[in-house]
Parts: structure tokens; C-alpha cells; sequence
């Protein structure tokens, strides 16, 4: 495939800095070449409903603890009992916490059974992730 790499830096200049003039600066399209079709079109992305639940999903996961303990529940077949899941380097309290914002961004659900809370893995919980996935293949 041959391109003329100059087009291609025309192009570019004119999509990101516009036509500059003594009075003002306009953004024009450049003249539809061949590479400026394809190259300067950006995709559809994620619709702002979806970008949100997405952006949450990835805050919760941010976390080094929180993604710790939510792969230990998810990897289990059925529920996991707090008692099992304390050993992940920070205090109870903090696991507590942790475990919280990972309900809030419904990746896990809980029930408490007498002194004990039992989670479990939210189905379709990771799905926004998914969707963004799909869009960056």
C-alpha cells in the first residue's frame, strides 16, 4: 500500500489545528483525499448512559484490593463467606470497605446469615466492560 505521507501530514495538521487567519481561526475540513476518509473519522464510542456505568465498573476495579476480592467471589462456584476472603493484606475494616464499593458499583451482592455476610457475583455485573471491549476491537 503506497501513501503519500505528506497528504497525510497535511491532513493531520488541518483536522487537529484548523485554518489559521488574521482575524480569526476556523477549523475547515480539509479536501477528501483518500487517507483523510478513513483516517480522520473517529467511531460512534460509547453512548453517555453506558459510559457512566462503564466509568463506575472501572473505578471499583481500580483498586488493587478490590479487584483482589472481587475475583476471589466471582472465581467461586456460589457464595463466598467473609471468613474466607480475609487474608488480602489490609485490615478487616478495610476489606469491609472495599467489599462495600464493590456492591455500590454492583459487581457483588451480599446477605448476612447470622454473624456471617455471604457474597456472590452480580450476573452481567462486568458487562459494561465487555462493551467497551467490543468497541476497541
Amino acid at each position: 500500500m503506497n501513501v503519500d505521507m505528506v497528504s497525510v501530514a497535511h491532513c493531520i495538521d488541518d483536522c487537529q489545528y484548523g485554518v489559521v487567519t488574521a482575524t480569526k481561526t476556523t477549523r475547515t475540513p480539509p479536501a477528501a483525499t483518500p487517507v483523510c476518509d478513513t483516517a480522520c473519522v473517529p467511531g460512534d464510542g460509547l453512548d453517555a448512559a453506558t459510559a457512566e456505568r462503564a466509568a463506575v465498573v472501572f473505578k471499583a476495579l481500580s483498586d488493587p484490593v478490590r479487584l483482589r476480592l472481587y475475583t476471589r467471589i466471582a472465581s467461586c462456584a456460589g457464595e463466598t463467606c467473609v471468613c474466607d476472603i480475609q487474608d488480602v493484606g489490609v485490615s478487616q475494616p478495610t476489606v469491609s470497605h472495599h467489599l462495600r464499593k464493590l456492591r455500590e458499583a454492583g459487581l457483588i451482592d451480599c446477605e448476612r446469615r447470622g454473624t456471617w455476610v455471604y457474597y456472590w457475583p452480580v450476573a452481567g455485573g462486568l458487562d459494561p466492560l465487555n462493551t467497551v471491549q467490543a468497541l476497541t476491537r
